[in-house]
């Protein structure tokens, strides 16, 4: 994969803000646990421990992405990760902002970089797929998007999860988002576009991007992205309608 600074670009500059934007979003938890593990040391031990969270939380977000480059442009796995990303997205848009209070504390450093080694490890695939699919291919957006997350879980996470429960409509602008990029995601499969040139030659067109392949006509990309925004948001609704409904009954019978 070469670097191609395309800053003349629309898209680039779009899959930027898309970055910075996910990036904003998913790096919250990140900051959340690595306080929590943390909240037991001694003051001088536990800005270190913020540190090494925060390096550790960066390291696995580099090793998932190592594969997740290669990977993504074998068939299905785009799809795969296409649905992945919704299932991320329908988590955020109905979290109902626990406290994290079941993140142990851990009175020792090593001992604390290592609860949050642990929760990293399971939310740091969902950060690099998301970048990995927002850069489209360009290494430079891709290495941006990890970079940003540095200075985001070490001193503005903290700050976003608040402004994010007092202003719960940026959390699904951030799913609808994630759906715009799933159905993208899905749609730029090479399975997906192989079919849509057997099923009628004009869904496609050659990919300016990429020498040799194929990339949906802008009509069709913009109709999956739009598709993934609305399955995303209706999912949601339907899961937080249910979920209320749900406590209410059960607050009923026990009154």
């Amino acid at each position: 994969m070469e670097f191609s600074f395309a800053f003349d670009q629309p898209t680039f500059w779009i899959s930027l803000l898309q970055i910075i934007w996910i990036d904003l979003l998913l790096s919250g938890d990140n900051a959340v646990v690595i306080a929590l593990a943390c909240r037991k040391l001694p003051p001088k031990q536990r800005k270190m421990g913020i540190l090494l969270g925060a390096g550790a939380a960066v390291g696995l977000r580099i090793i998932f992405a190592f594969f997740i480059t290669f990977l993504l442009g074998v068939p299905f796995l785009k799809i795969a990760g296409g649905l992945l990303l919704f299932w991320i997205a329908v988590k955020l848009a109905t979290d109902e902002h626990e406290d994290h209070a079941d993140v142990a504390a851990s009175e020792n450093l090593w001992g604390a970089v290592r609860t949050i080694a642990i929760a990293d490890a399971v939310m740091s695939l969902d950060n690099v797929v998301a970048i990995a699919a927002a850069a489209k291919g360009h290494p430079e957006l891709f290495i941006f998007g990890l970079l940003l997350t540095i200075p985001l879980i070490i001193a503005g996470s903290t700050l976003l999860s608040a402004i994010l429960q007092k202003y719960p409509f940026l959390v699904w602008l951030g799913a609808a988002l994630l759906g715009w990029i799933a159905g993208e995601m899905i749609l730029g499969d090479v399975i997906v576009l192989n079919w849509l040139n057997g099923l009628n030659a004009g869904y496609v067109i050659p990919d300016p991007e990429h020498a040799g392949g194929l990339t949906a006509v802008k009509w069709l990309h913009y109709a999956a992205a739009a598709a993934g925004t609305v399955v995303v948001l209706a999912i949601g609704y339907g899961l937080k309608r249910r979920r209320h409904a749900t406590a209410e009954g059960t607050i009923k019978d026990a009154s």
